[in-house]
């Protein structure tokens, strides 16, 4: 069994070449690589952005039909912004008067794969919602505090 050889890719280069806008196709073609290997090595040379991870935010496995629904893409957004993602105002500001209106109601949301996402009475110590609500305005909070602009709640959202 023949074990590939690890390529090595000068990351001084890589870093030049992507600068100049090159696409991963290009760059893989002038390392002699696969478009994976350079994503690998976009990685090791911290050229990309880290994975975000929303399981905290989403905890179920959802359906392909629901990921794009109003609530996986809001609580996608707010757990964007916990991680310190930097994401559009309007999105971000979306996310903030979804949670909001439901926190205040005393909701939480719960999936199940055949029915999708559904609103339910919020459990004390338990609630989705209110936790990745707190986490997007820790965060916000703190961007703000360090000079970076955030968005603000629209008016008469009462967040």
């Amino acid at each position: 069994m023949r074990v590939g050889r690890k390529a090595l890719i000068d990351h001084d280069e890589l870093r030049r070449l992507a600068g100049q806008g090159l696409s991963n196709a290009e760059l893989a073609a002038r390392f002699g690589v696969s478009e994976s290997g350079i994503l690998q090595a976009k990685r090791a040379a911290g050229l990309s952005k880290p994975m975000l991870d929303h399981s905290r935010a989403i905890p179920w496995k959802l359906n392909r039909a629901h990921n794009q629904s109003g609530p996986a893409t809001n609580l996608r957004n707010l757990s964007s912004v916990a991680q310190g993602r930097t994401i559009p105002a309007e999105k971000t500001n979306t996310a903030l008067r979804w949670a909001g209106r439901l926190v205040a109601a005393g909701l939480d949301v719960s999936y199940e794969p055949e029915r999708g996402f559904f609103e339910i009475p919020a459990v004390e110590g338990d609630w989705l919602v209110e936790r990745v609500l707190a986490d997007a305005r820790r965060a916000l909070e703190a961007a703000g505090k360090a000079g970076i602009p955030v968005a603000a709640p629209a008016e008469g959202d009462g967040l």
